[in-house]
């Protein structure tokens, strides 16, 4: 039976790792997976997915307007093998576009694995993962540590120089050199 599943992490945790070998591993056994990842996300290439590890691969991009249910609806009709939808950067689906995964599983009866992040860097949440948390059949959290051991549940934002950045736009395209994966404890710290 599908089922929406969706991941969860702190920022670094391996959510594109985990995705790109989910996609291995169906091609490996005859069956398409189909890949959305976010168009805002243009940290290397738009159109793919990257892992930190080097990994990449190619995918369908959706802004805010994209219609996944509509595509994923036209890719089973003509692809028979399609068994799998993966989606990279869940976190900028919009609440209509949650929906539409819940449809493609209810509908087309195939599963979606959605890969987020929880919240942003100011402890607010996401829409996209806003409603992945209330619709998704299955929750799962990837793992990531803090730099003191604990295990990383927030993302902390930084400048140039290091300095911790509590306000601002909930969106802001960037890797290491301006985020971290920290606990609580020091995230509430400057």
């Amino acid at each position: 039976m599908a089922k929406l599943y969706f991941y969860y992490s702190a920022m670094n945790a391996g959510k594109s790792t985990i995705l790109l070998q989910a996609a291995h591993n169906y091609q490996e056994r005859g069956m398409d997976a189909l890949l959305f990842t976010a168009a805002i996300d243009n940290r290397y290439q738009t159109g793919k997915i990257y892992s930190r590890l080097g990994m990449s691969r190619d995918a369908v991009t959706f802004d805010t307007q994209f219609n996944l249910f509509d595509y994923a609806k036209n890719q089973q009709a003509t692809n028979s093998t399609l068994a799998c939808v993966l989606v990279d950067e869940a976190q900028f689906l919009t609440k209509e576009q949650v929906m539409q995964l819940t449809n493609i599983v209810d509908e087309l009866k195939i599963p979606v694995l959605a890969y987020g992040l929880r919240s942003d860097y100011r402890g607010e949440p996401f829409e996209g993962s806003s409603y992945l948390l209330i619709w998704a059949d299955q929750l799962t959290e990837i793992k990531t540590v803090c730099h003191c051991g604990r295990k990383a549940i927030m993302n902390k934002r930084v400048d140039e120089a290091g300095k911790v950045i509590r306000s601002g736009d909930q969106v802001h395209i960037a890797g290491n050199e301006s985020y971290i994966s920290v606990c609580r404890k020091h995230y509430k710290k400057d």
